[in-house]
């Protein structure tokens, strides 16, 4: 038996232990970041005069080109290793937003905003980071391991978002901004760790029985574009993407023609980013232990629900509390779930790009929630029918993940063992 399977998870002795906290780390800073852009649409609107709707625009650009870009990083990542990768992409990122931290129109905002920090994260993020936890952790470990590092992650939000906006209340919107830069930078040498597994074994590891046999790129691509489950899982990956990018993006301003208390909106977001350490934790964890489409429904239907309640009951700050707490409980845990899945039925091999292409899906979905968010409210002056749709957002993605099946191409058996991979 490997160390890595007979060792605790975290122990110092498990060489994964590195790989996971270096994850956890590069997920907190890119992450983190990222949920603070909902924070600069009124100071770039009513200081620099741009429409929300122009502001929305460079917040969903960002969500589409990290989409698009997805799958090259994950291959990238999958052929040269994560450190090249994640320091491409860091410097994107830092460069993306001192370009909108000094942008005088809505071009460089969108281009900053939008454009660098979507290759940038998409270098940074889910696709390269949890792919080399995935190669790092035993198939036992696996599902475990990529909830800790994803729960890791959601520290930078707690953190985060109260940074950026004390120092946006201080020092202004252009300080703010270059001071997650220089975070994103700080983080880029972690990317050397996530390779340590890799260098750490002289010859390749034996494949274990619930691995797929080796395949070229193209070929795990075709096997992949040819399974109903992958598809599925794909397809449902757009609701989630959907509903965290315009609740991320628009809740704050919600709050606040609400009447409810100035700065609630960046509580309910670091509330979020709080709850999410334990729901990522908790999903990675049950993803170990029942079948992982399963949880993923589940989750979606609990997170529909929550949205529907939310909208229908008066709004007080306990409410607000509530929403965020049940919010962050089910807000990352689908992707070491998504990922998990994938590496059950596909390997490890070219998980990263595997991911990617899935992950597309959920940009596209992450794109069109926080632009219509913008452009619902332009043209009616309220969110009530973008919340309607992220309500029945969550139904319908539930409907697509209970009937994935999980079974590797070319099995014969039309069951799988509870346990992830």
């Amino acid at each position: 038996m490997s160390t890595t399977a007979s060792s605790p998870l975290l122990s110092l002795k498990n060489p994964t232990t590195l790989v996971v906290v270096s994850a956890a780390l590069i997920l907190s800073a890119a992450m983190g970041i990222r949920q603070t852009f909902g924070l600069f649409i009124g100071p770039f609107s009513f200081d620099r005069g741009m429409p929300v709707t122009l502001i929305a625009f460079a917040i969903a650009l960002h969500n589409l080109v990290w989409g698009f870009a997805q799958p090259f990083a994950g291959a990238a990542a999958d052929r040269y290793g994560c450190t090249p990768v994640v320091a491409f992409g860091a410097a994107c990122f830092a460069a993306g937003l001192a370009m909108a931290a000094v942008a005088p129109s809505g071009a460089m905002l969108v281009i900053g905003l939008g454009v660098l920090v979507g290759i940038g994260i998409s270098c940074t993020s889910f696709g390269v980071v949890l792919s080399a936890v995935g190669r790092a952790a035993s198939d036992e470990r696996r599902s475990m391991a990529m909830g800790i590092a994803s729960a890791g992650g959601s520290l930078g939000q707690v953190l985060m978002i109260p940074l950026a906006q004390t120092i946006r209340e201080t020092a202004g919107v252009s300080t703010s901004l270059f001071a997650l830069a220089f975070v994103m930078l700080v983080a880029a040498p972690l990317g050397i760790a996530l390779d340590r597994h890799a260098r750490a074994s002289a010859t390749p590891a034996a494949p274990s029985a619930a691995e797929p046999p080796a395949s070229s790129l193209r070929e795990a691509l075709s096997q992949a574009g040819r399974h109903r489950g992958y598809r599925l899982l794909t397809v449902g990956f757009f609701t989630c993407g959907f509903q965290l990018a315009f609740i991320a993006t628009h809740l704050p301003g919600y709050l606040f023609l609400c009447h409810m208390p100035a700065g609630l909106g960046a509580t309910a977001l670091a509330l979020i980013g709080l709850f999410n350490m334990a729901g990522s934790w908790t999903c990675g964890w049950l993803g170990g232990r029942f079948r992982q489409q399963y949880v993923l429904g589940w989750l979606y239907l609990v997170r529909g629900a929550a949205i529907a309640a939310f909208v229908a009951l008066p709004k007080t700050t306990a409410s607000v509390v509530v929403f965020a707490a049940v919010m962050g409980l089910t807000w990352l845990g689908t992707v070491p779930l998504t990922s998990g899945l994938i590496a059950k039925v596909f390997g490890t091999r070219h998980l990263g790009t595997l991911f990617g292409v899935c992950f597309l899906s959920h940009q596209l979905g992450s794109f069109l929630g926080a632009w219509l968010g913008g452009f619902v409210f332009d043209v009616t002056g309220s969110y009530s029918l973008i919340w309607g749709a992220t309500a029945a957002a969550g139904l319908f993605a539930a409907m697509l993940h209970f009937p994935i099946d999980d079974t590797a191409p070319g099995s014969r058996s039309g069951t799988s063992a509870p346990a992830a991979a």
